[in-house]
């Protein structure tokens, strides 16, 4: 078992640095990559090392998440947007802008937002200090609707070029040039990340179902506030220089559960590396295929994810 793994880690990581090497030297302007190198290029190569950094950052942090979420929901749809945080990040972000608040506060309006989101999704969903799977996803759901709904409306009566121009961002962007900016994000969705490893044995035994999981002493009401609020910061955080970026947390885990199995200390570590490629792929795609124009990230996610998905979902169905 752990010589397959190891190949397929392998693997992964060349990949990686495969599609990582493409990403330096292809985009609106191809560059080789020795002429990359030189002084003269270098405002090109530290762009272009941002957004890979971002993309790695957004492919892990959506992947983990996703994974927990259909874990601790038992629910193969599960993924980081589900509980209407993308939404209420975005909604967060056009009322600033409708204020008049600069729009150097955009990523704490949007982080406050889907915080703020997360929150009014698990008032809705407690039942007497439980939390009730179908609750928080109904819950989720509606809170999504509601302010996508508000989204729509405000940018549709709004005259302000900024908030017209937003709906770009709401589809996704890694146009992030600022190291700080990057830094103080990478800070919570690596942190997120490896605090989610720590209860890998608690997923898998969760995942069995909740009274297995309680025979074994586990808490499971508690590890799911914990889980779902250290989700909700890793999407938040992301969100806040990404915009909303869909089926990275719902095609990715499921791709790899079909190649690895269930085992969470496998399936983090390996989701991670599986759409850091992903999303420097999708990335790739958007900057390239209609050059020097540039496609919002989310719409290649959800062009791609959308038909991988579907037949993920016709095999499952046969499966049963």
């Amino acid at each position: 078992m752990f010589a397959h793994l190891k190949k397929r880690l392998v693997v992964l990581f060349l990949l990686l640095c495969l599609v990582v090497v493409l990403a330096l030297i292809k985009g609106a302007v191809n560059i080789p990559l020795q002429s990359l190198l030189l002084k003269d290029n270098r405002v090109i190569l530290n762009m272009r090392i941002l957004r890979i950094i971002t993309a790695i950052l957004a492919g892990s942090g959506l992947a983990v998440s996703g994974i927990t979420l259909q874990a601790i929901l038992r629910n193969p749809l599960a993924e980081p947007y589900l509980l209407g945080t993308s939404s209420g990040a975005g909604l967060a972000a056009i009322i600033a802008l409708v204020l008049g608040v600069s729009i150097n506060y955009m990523p704490l309006a949007a982080f406050l937002g889907a915080v703020a989101s997360i929150v009014l999704v698990y008032a809705l969903a407690r039942e007497e200090n439980r939390i009730s799977d179908k609750s928080l996803i109904l819950s989720g759901v509606i809170i999504s609707v509601a302010f996508s709904s508000l989204i729509v409306f405000l940018i549709s009566i709004s005259g302000n070029r900024a908030i017209h121009e937003m709906t770009w961002w709401l589809w996704g962007s890694f146009q992030v040039y600022d190291y700080k900016l990057v830094l103080a994000v990478a800070f919570p969705v690596v942190l997120g990340i490896a605090a989610i490893y720590l209860f890998a044995q608690d997923l898998n035994a969760i995942s069995l179902g909740e009274e297995e999981a309680m025979h074994l002493g586990i808490d499971t009401q508690g590890i799911k506030k914990i889980l779902i609020l250290i989700t909700a910061l890793i999407t938040a955080s992301l969100i806040c220089i990404c915009g909303i970026i869909g089926f990275v947390g719902l095609i990715v885990p499921h791709m790899i559960r079909l190649i690895v199995g269930p085992n969470h200390k496998v399936l983090i570590p390996i989701s991670c590396l599986a759409a850091s490629i992903f999303m420097i792929g999708s990335d790739l795609l958007a900057r390239t295929l209609f050059a020097p124009l540039e496609i919002p990230i989310g719409v290649i996610t959800a062009i791609i994810g959308a038909p991988v998905f579907i037949l993920l979902l016709k095999r499952g169905m046969r499966l049963r």
